[in-house]
C-alpha cells in the first residue's frame, strides 16, 4: 500500500485491471483508493466508480452458446452473466468456488440460452487445472478469430470478445487519458494478463507467471 501511494502521489493513474466482475472489482479499487476507471471482465467493460460504461464488448448470444454447448458436451462447469449477476444452470461445487472467489452470488435459471441477454461480458469454464490445460489450446483454435480464451488462474477458462481484452482497454483509456503508450506500464501474473504486458510501455510478469506472460514482459 506504500509503494502505492507514493506511485499515486508522483501524479500516476492507478488503474483497476481484473478478470472479476464490476461489482467484485469495486470493492478491491475502493480499498486500494483508486479513483480511476476499472478494467473489469477481462477488458470487455471499463466503467467509472459509479458505474458508468464508457466501453462495453460483450460476447454475442450465439457465439456465446457455441462454448456454452462445448462444456455442456465435456460436462463442465460453465457460466455466464446477466446485468451484473453470476447465472448457472446447474448448481455445482464449481459455480461456488467461483462465486466466493469473485464475492458474487450465484443465480440459478433453468437455461442459459434463455436467461442470457443478447451479449455477455464473458463466459467461464471451471474445472481442475490439468482439464484446463488440455482444453486451451483446442479452444483457442476452435474459436480463433472469434473470441480471445485465456486462463486468469489455473481453474477459470475465460472467453471475452474477440476485440476486447486488457490491452484494448488499457489502450482506450490510455487514447482518453492522453497518455501515451511508452508511459504506460502493466503487470500481471496470468495468461489474461499476456496482451496488457506485451501493450504497455514497461510491461512487468509477477515471479510464477507462465511461460507466455513472462515472454510478454520487458526484459
Amino acid at each position: 500500500m506504500a509503494a502505492l501511494e507514493r506511485i499515486k502521489g508522483a501524479g500516476v493513474t492507478v488503474i483497476a485491471s481484473t478478470g472479476r466482475p464490476f461489482p467484485g472489482a469495486l470493492p478491491w479499487a475502493q480499498k486500494l483508493g483508486l479513483d480511476g476507471p476499472i478494467i473489469c471482465y477481462q477488458g470487455a467493460e471499463v466503467r467509472t466508480l459509479d458505474n458508468e460504461r464508457l466501453l462495453d464488448h460483450g460476447i454475442p448470444h450465439d457465439v456465446a452458446m457455441e462454448v456454452i454447448r462445448f462444456a455442456r458436451d465435456r460436462n463442465l462447469h460453465v457460466h455466464a452473466y446477466r446485468d451484473d449477476e453470476l447465472i448457472v444452470e446447474r448448481d455445482r461445487p464449481e459455480a461456488h468456488r467461483y462465486s466466493e472467489h469473485a464475492g458474487m452470488p450465484i443465480h440459478l435459471v433453468p437455461d442459459l440460452e434463455t436467461a442470457m441477454g443478447p451479449t455477455t461480458p464473458k463466459l467461464v469454464i471451471v474445472a481442475d487445472p490439468a482439464v484446463l490445460e488440455k482444453l486451451l489450446p483446442e479452444a483457442r483454435a476452435r474459436w480463433k478469430g472469434k473470441l480471445n480464451v485465456a486462463t486468469s488462474t489455473p481453474d477459470y477458462l475465460e472467453f471475452t470478445n474477440y476485440n476486447s481484452d486488457k490491452a484494448e482497454a488499457l489502450k482506450f483509456l490510455a487514447d482518453r487519458l492522453g497518455v501515451p503508450r511508452d508511459q504506460t506500464a502493466a503487470a500481471g501474473d496470468g495468461r489474461n494478463d499476456a496482451s496488457m504486458i506485451a501493450w504497455a510501455g514497461l510491461g512487468v510478469a509477477v515471479q510464477g507467471s507462465p511461460d507466455e506472460v513472462i515472454q510478454a514482459a520487458d526484459g
